[in-house]
């Protein structure tokens, strides 16, 4: 459906983080995922009787760690809050989060655009909280066949970061940016994997439109989202969604959304609930957190190289582009593979091109993340230093490429085994270009007839002839010289 005049689109972000801490945030219970359902809940993530939680102290530390870097307000008193609600994975019967005094006060993100532009997503709070546990639906069967839903605890307890943007972002491209500056950020902290695969990074998207110059309207919250792609695309789909309603004369019901990524369709989950319906109060079993101000210091002291201060010297030592410079600082697992092959190849935009180019390609036609890369840094750098000293020519070294990703060994093994050296030796050359020119009369004479535009197009086929004849060896360098030369007439 086309839409009538001009539409404004405001979005805000929660963020959910799962902390990369050994325990959880109220128990001494193992964090550890992939083992069979139920194994790691104890009594105390149960909330049974008796039981009494304990806060853990690097849960603490990580979200302090995460204040510093976005430089918010970091609460010296912050206290944690029941939040009441009934649900088949939350074994409590509440969660345990922050509300009205979170750890992480007022903040701000700065993100790139394509078009190089800057802008500034200002974070409202982020708050500590427990995650639920997980159902499973469909995998199991009463005697009868019928569906049954399972629950597995293991994740119940777990300690998240809630981020809690202000809604700054005017679209998918601003939502997508900054969500992808908080991945960066959370793991250049180290204080969570970034895996979004499991969960362990989560997007909740409240968007709303609007015309021009009027209030706000009406949000809806799109749950869990755990991928880039999804994000983008969920946004898409409610903006469009939202506008159709209105230009139909319709309104916008408070709600909360589900998007199924890979069928592209939204669904009802239920409408929004206000704060009051949980009926929050300070936890009975906990004590505030108190914060020093000699525990912040000594935090901010250990803070290790965040995103912007890595593009900014990325920019300075190795002379990239602002762009260039921001796509290989925000992977906490590129920026390090870049560094290396840029220091052993000793040419660090041609390593920028070769990281971002070729072996990104590569990479998401396999579905590889790049620690899982076959071509290992060392070896992209060697294959770098190759082509910079002319061993190779640049359409030779992706043919080395490819087979160093095949697992046929270090890219000067692969040159020395399938004789793949440039032919750099300018006697034996001569004698092929001299060939191909007494070879090609109608084209030497229709080369020295044109202006110089032309020959400039013209000598790409005797380039082509001489690289035919030696298998793609010859330097092009060389043989672009010696065909001038010798084309003069």
């Amino acid at each position: 459906m086309s839409h009538s005049g001009n539409w404004e689109v405001v979005i805000g972000l929660e963020v959910h983080v799962q902390l990369a801490t050994q325990s959880k945030i109220f128990s001494g219970t193992s964090t550890q995922t992939g083992d069979e359902p139920n194994r790691h809940a104890s009594l105390i993530d149960l909330g049974m009787p008796g039981t009494l939680p304990v806060v853990n102290k690097e849960a603490i530390r990580n979200a302090v760690r995460f204040g510093l870097a976005v430089n918010a307000d970091i609460a010296r008193r912050s206290v944690f809050e029941r939040k009441n609600y009934y649900y088949p994975d939350l074994p409590k019967g509440y969660q345990t989060t922050q509300l009205a005094e979170p750890i992480v006060g007022a903040g701000e993100v700065e993100i790139q655009l394509e078009s190089g532009d800057k802008k500034v997503v200002r974070i409202h709070h982020a708050h500590l909280e427990e995650d639920a546990g997980k159902s499973l639906h469909e995998a199991f069967s009463d005697y009868m066949g019928h569906g049954q839903t399972g629950i597995d605890l293991n994740r119940a307890g777990t300690p998240l970061i809630e981020i809690v943007s202000e809604p700054d972002m005017s679209g998918a491209e601003d939502a997508v940016a900054f969500a992808r500056k908080l991945h960066s950020i959370v793991t250049s902290l180290g204080i969570c994997d970034g895996d979004m695969s499991q969960g362990n990074m989560r997007f909740d998207v409240n968007i709303s439109v609007r015309r021009p110059g009027e209030p706000l309207g009406t949000r809806t919250e799109t749950k869990n989202l755990n991928s880039f792609r999804f994000m983008e695309q969920a946004i898409a789909h409610e903006v469009e969604r939202q506008m159709d309603i209105l230009e139909d004369g319709g309104t916008i019901v408070q709600e909360t959304r589900l998007y199924n990524g890979d069928r592209d369709e939204s669904r009802s989950m239920r409408t929004k609930e206000e704060a009051n319906d949980y009926r929050y109060f300070p936890c009975p079993d906990l004590l505030p957190v108190m914060v020093s101000e000699e525990d912040i210091q000594t935090l901010r002291d250990e803070m290790p190289e965040l995103p912007d201060a890595r593009k900014a010297r990325y920019i300075e030592q190795y002379q990239l582009s602002a762009y260039d410079a921001d796509l290989l600082s925000g992977s906490i697992a590129t920026a390090p593979y870049f560094e290396t092959a840029a220091e052993h190849g000793g040419d660090a935009k041609l390593a920028a091109n070769c990281v971002m180019c070729e072996l990104a390609a590569k990479l998401n036609a396999e579905d590889k993340d790049i620690a899982d890369s076959p071509v290992s840094a060392e070896h992209l750098g060697e294959l770098i230093q190759r082509l910079k000293d002319g061993t190779i020519s640049s359409k030779i070294a992706k043919q080395v490429f490819e087979a160093c990703w095949n697992g046929d060994g270090s890219p000067d093994r692969i040159i020395e085994a399938q004789g793949l050296k440039q032919m750099s030796d300018s006697g034996e050359l001569e004698k092929i270009v001299d060939q191909v020119i007494a070879d090609s009369p109608a084209q030497v004479e229709d080369y020295r007839n044109s202006d110089d535009a032309k020959r400039k197009k013209k000598i790409g086929f005797f380039v082509g002839q001489v690289m035919k004849a030696t298998q793609g060896k010859a330097n092009p360098q060389q043989v672009n010289q010696l065909l001038r030369e010798k084309l003069k007439g």
